[in-house]
């Protein structure tokens, strides 16, 4: 069964992020944000697709992927009943389908991981979007966490070398 990997930039530098992903044999980052801008240096679209190229990793953008503004801002004021309606009425769209259609031919092919924002994975639009590729294309799950915001779940703190990589059936 293929890997898909999912990570959220929230917190990290683009070095950690980079390290993370080579250190798990990603060759391509699927971008699923809706608007793919950033106010953290090294994560705009064409920033982040340069870095990654620098070393090696290839950059897809699926804006169809992405959450909608009203699903952001539910996610954001904490209302996740909302917020998870609001995007899965999205992903029934035909762009979204479009997009998933997209995003599982390319993660069959090669080692994928969708990227997004939000570091917790939980609450975040790409395990949406992962659980429908896995269904899909049958892909493990695993999600990352790159650089040092990392919580260690045991201690409950954040520590500056702990990695955290959930696998998911």
């Amino acid at each position: 069964m293929a890997k898909l990997y999912t990570v959220g930039y929230e917190g990290s530098k683009p070095a950690d992020l980079f390290a993370s992903l080579l250190e798990s044999g990603v060759k391509l980052v699927i971008d699923v944000r809706d608007v793919p801008i950033s106010r953290k240096p090294g994560f705009s679209k064409t920033s982040l697709s340069l870095g990654l190229a620098g070393v090696g990793i290839g950059y897809l953008h699926l804006k169809g992927l992405g959450d909608p503004k009203p699903g952001r801002i539910a996610a954001r004021e904490g209302r996740f009943s909302d917020f998870r309606e609001i995007f899965s009425k999205h992903m029934a769209s035909t762009a979204a389908q479009h997009a998933l259609t997209e995003a599982v031919s390319v993660a069959s092919k090669t080692v994928a991981c969708l990227l997004c924002f939000e570091h917790d994975h939980s609450n975040c639009h790409r395990c949406i979007v992962a659980d429908s590729m896995k269904r899909r294309g049958r892909f493990g799950l695993v999600h990352l966490a790159p650089g040092p915001i990392v919580r260690n779940i045991f201690r409950g703190r954040a520590t500056s070398n702990d990695r955290a990589t959930t696998h998911v059936g």
